[in-house]
């Protein structure tokens, strides 16, 4: 591989946060996901996470630029410590006891039961495949967690809902209808790219409402308080009700009693398997601000005339 500055593009002095932002902005770019129709794009991908595993560990940094390790990652070949060629051609170890070698023509040290490719693999750290070989596997990437707030209007048009994700990405998300606040869409592989080519993760967005000023959620149906005078009640009346789409023009029916539900049909948010659910209005009966001598007046000979009362009966607990 190529040296690792080179790659990320970065100085020998550069700092841990230049390198790990150089990282970031090659990732970007030459993420295979971004680059479908470029046929190098894995590779050069690989080659930016490949640099990054040296760069951007302290450790194998200082290895890398005292000349320890390679540009893999692998430890540099530096012969033999403690061997010592003798007089007669051989080798043996210091001291006494060192006794005289050749190389056998099957690869063995005077036919002892090892070879050099088993002396190369531990020292260069497992090249060759011997017991000491460390390889990488690729590592999927990080997923990201985001919360996306829409309001009941864009639910009912059936608008996107905008998303900016920590990567400085933004997001238009289509929300599926009969989507409830605090459920979760998922964006496979659009999360943090992985090393080694291995896949980016997902994006986990999470869906809130924006608490509305007129209108509770109630599954798919919304409900709604609407005032109306003593006279609308009584007498009836034609009012104007308030919906996600504007106002529409409904009848209060004569001797309508405060608390009474009236169902407007598919005025509330759209279902999972189409149509729409409904808007529940309940009345609220709303006396004058202030004070009327004659309704005053009326009320108390109602009062003596027509008593009623509009709580049903308590039943006794007493035993017989």
């Amino acid at each position: 591989m190529r040296d690792p500055y080179k790659i990320l593009g970065v100085e020998r002095g550069a700092s841990a946060a230049e390198v790990k932002s150089a990282y970031r902005k090659l990732a970007k770019k030459h993420h295979p996901d971004q680059n479908k129709s470029e046929p190098k794009a894995k590779e050069r991908f690989a080659e930016v996470n490949s640099a990054y595993e040296i760069l951007g560990d302290k450790d194998k940094r200082g290895q890398f630029d005292r000349g320890e390790i390679d540009a893999d990652g692998k430890p540099r070949f530096q012969g033999f410590e403690g061997v010592r060629q003798r007089p007669g051609g051989g080798f043996g170890g210091p001291g006494r006891g060192g006794r005289n070698a050749r190389w056998s023509t099957s690869g063995g040290l005077g036919g002892d039961p090892f070879n050099a490719d088993d002396i190369l693999s531990e020292i260069l750290g497992g090249r060759g495949g011997g017991a000491g070989s460390r390889a990488r596997s690729p590592s999927r990437g990080e997923d990201l967690s985001v919360t996306a707030a829409i309001t009941l209007e864009q639910l009912s048009r059936g608008e996107k809902a905008r998303v900016d994700l920590p990567t400085g990405k933004t997001y238009e998300v289509a929300v599926p209808s009969g989507t409830k606040s605090g459920h979760i869409i998922r964006l496979k592989g659009m999360g943090r790219a992985g090393t080694l080519g291995g896949g980016s993760g997902d994006v986990l967005i999470t869906i809130e409402f924006v608490p509305h000023p007129l209108f509770k959620v109630d599954g798919d149906a919304l409900r709604a308080d609407l005032c109306v005078t003593l006279d609308e009640a009584v007498l009836g009346a034609k009012v104007q009700v308030p919906t996600l789409e504007g106002p529409v023009t409904i009848g209060v029916p004569a001797k309508s009693d405060g608390g009474r539900p009236m169902r407007l049909k598919g005025k509330g948010l759209p279902k999972a398997g189409g149509g729409r659910g409904d808007l529940l209005v309940t009345l609220r009966i709303v006396l004058p601000k202030e004070g009327d001598p004659e309704l005053e007046a009326l009320m108390k000979k109602w009062r003596e005339i027509r008593p009623y009362s509009a709580r049903e009966p308590e039943q006794s607990t007493e035993q017989n």
